[in-house]
């Protein structure tokens, strides 16, 4: 089986992969592109909704409180499963879903903006968004560093910003492709403090009755 690159070098150190930044050439980001248009079609592990209920859910609904009448931006929406809920959720919210895949958009409901680029050059004004986030979705960025910075940039002065993603601590537990990247809480916390005011981490599970055990981390912030 080929390893990619984060598998081998945790194999190669004995630990898991730290924070090495690579680029986002023209080819990768093909790759990457293509490899999700692909992934439109599996409705399975790329579903169109997700149950309310779920965690990753509540947690942005608590921490974005009332959305009337705010812009929120869903970077990496893929299929709109999240944007679904926050506008079903929030009358008079205005949700803008954007991803790299133009097949993933497609998919995306109606009522929420649709919008194809990369998350490390996204095409809004400085301070456009009251809200932003990112589920599962920053593992792909591949510049970790430029997309934390763009979504602080989009977001207005007092915003807030919730990325949800993988601990790094648990890297092997599932195949990933050759460009995903796991965090550890404090890299995550060191890049959103540039930007933001207060910023803060914690362990979440899917469903609120069960203990988290240590895979997904919620970063939040305000700006």
């Amino acid at each position: 089986m080929k390893l990619n690159f984060w598998e081998r070098f945790r194999r190669k150190s004995g630990s898991a992969p730290v924070l090495l930044e690579k680029s986002l050439t023209p080819e990768l980001s093909r790759e990457i592109r293509q490899s999700f248009n692909q992934a439109s079609h599996d409705e399975e592990h790329f579903p169109s909704t997700i149950d309310p209920r779920i965690q990753h859910v509540q947690v942005l609904l608590k921490f974005f409180g009332d959305l009337t009448d705010k812009r929120v931006l869903d970077v990496g929406c893929g299929k709109g499963r999240f944007a679904r809920v926050l506008a079903e959720s929030n009358a008079g919210v205005f949700v803008t879903g954007l991803d790299i895949s133009e097949a993933m958009l497609a998919c995306v409901p109606a009522g929420v903006e649709r919008v194809a680029a990369l998350m490390t050059l996204l095409p809004f004004a400085a301070s456009t968004f009251d809200c932003v986030y990112a589920t599962e979705s920053l593992e792909h960025a591949v510049e970790i560093d430029r997309a934390v910075a763009e979504m602080c940039r989009v977001l207005k002065p007092g915003g807030r910003l919730v990325i949800i993603d993988k601990n790094v601590e648990h890297w092997g537990r599932f195949q990933t492709p050759a460009w995903e990247r796991w965090f550890r809480r404090e890299e995550l916390e060191t890049l959103l403090a540039r930007d933001c005011r207060t910023v803060r981490s914690e362990f979440i599970s899917y469903w609120e009755d069960v203990a988290p055990d240590g895979l997904f981390i919620s970063w939040f912030a305000e700006k």
